[in-house]
C-alpha cells in the first residue's frame, strides 16, 4: 500500500519548490496545518513512514521520530526522488460550475491529472465570481487542489489561474500545441487529435448551459477544434476528467514511467 502524502510548506506549495535540496538522512519536521492533519487526523505515529511532497515534483520519504503537541512532527529523510512532469502538459479552462459542484470538478480534475486549470467566466455561468468572490473562488479551487494531491498520490500541484473571460481564453489558445472544445454537437472524436508528438494540449470545457454560440465561434477562429467525448452529454464537472482518462491512454501520460 502507498504511504500517505502530506504537502511540505502548504503555503507556497504553488509556487515555490521546499524539497528540491532535501537529501537523505537529513532532519526535517512538518507543522502548521499539514502537520494537525498528520498528527491528529492520521494520527500517524512514531516510527510510521510517510512521504512529503512540495508540489513541484519532489517526494521524500520520512521515518517519524518524534511528535510535538497535536500539529508537528519530526523524521529523518530515507529516499529522495524526483518525478519529471508528463511529456504532454494539459491545461483544462473550466468554466465555473454551480457551487456545489464547483470544488468537485477540481477534485476530478486533479485526480485524473491535471496539469493547470484556468476558471472561465462563461456567457451562460450561473456561477459570477465578482468582487471578493473571485479570491475566494481560486483559494477553494486550490484547496481541493491540494487535499486531491495528497488523496491520489500527486507529486505535482496541479496550478490555478486567475478567472479568464472568453476574449481572454481565447488570445492564450496559442499557446498550446493544440486547443480542443469539448462539444456535444461535434462530428469529430477526441481520439481524432494526434497527440503524439504534442507538448502542450488545453480543453475547453463549457457550462451546464453550454457555450454559446459566439463563444464557440470565438475559439475556431483562435485556432480550435470542437470534439466530442461520446455519445453521452456529461456535466461540466465530470466531463474534464473523461477527457484526462481518453488522453491517458492514448499517449504516454499514464507510462509506468515518468517520460
Amino acid at each position: 500500500m502507498s504511504l500517505p502524502v502530506f504537502i511540505y510548506n502548504l503555503d507556497t506549495a504553488f509556487d515555490t519548490p521546499s524539497l528540491d535540496i532535501a537529501q537523505v538522512g537529513a532532519s526535517i519536521s512538518l507543522n502548521g496545518a499539514e502537520g494537525r492533519h498528520a498528527v491528529s487526523v492520521k494520527r500517524i505515529a512514531v516510527g510510521e513512514h510517510i512521504e512529503l511532497v512540495d508540489g513541484h515534483g519532489t517526494r521524500a520519504e520520512l521515518e517519524v521520530v518524534a511528535l510535538n503537541g497535536k500539529d508537528t512532527l519530526h523524521g529523518h529523510i530515507v529516499a529522495v526522488r524526483h518525478e519529471p512532469r508528463p511529456q504532454l502538459k494539459v491545461t483544462v479552462v473550466q468554466a465555473l460550475p454551480k457551487s456545489d459542484r464547483s470544488e468537485l470538478a477540481i477534485d476530478l480534475l486533479t485526480q485524473a491529472g491535471v496539469d493547470h486549470v484556468i476558471p472561465w467566466q462563461a456567457d451562460r455561468c450561473v456561477a459570477k465570481w465578482t468582487g471578493a468572490k473571485r479570491d475566494k473562488g481560486i483559494a477553494k479551487w486550490q484547496a481541493m487542489a491540494a487535499s486531491a494531491t495528497k488523496q491520489s498520490r500527486r507529486a505535482w500541484l496541479p496550478t490555478i489561474d486567475q478567472l479568464h473571460d472568453t476574449a481572454q481564453i481565447a488570445a492564450r489558445l496559442g499557446e498550446y500545441d493544440h486547443a480542443i472544445v469539448l462539444h456535444e454537437t461535434a462530428t469529430s472524436a477526441l481520439t481524432s487529435i494526434d497527440l503524439s508528438l504534442a507538448t502542450s494540449v488545453v480543453i475547453i470545457i463549457g457550462p451546464e448551459g453550454g457555450i454559446t454560440e459566439a463563444e464557440t465561434e470565438n475559439f475556431r477562429q483562435a485556432g480550435a477544434n470542437l470534439v466530442k467525448l461520446g455519445p453521452e452529454v456529461l456535466r461540466t464537472a465530470t466531463a474534464g476528467m473523461v477527457a484526462l482518462a481518453a488522453i491517458g491512454a492514448t499517449t504516454n501520460r499514464w507510462a509506468a514511467e515518468p517520460c
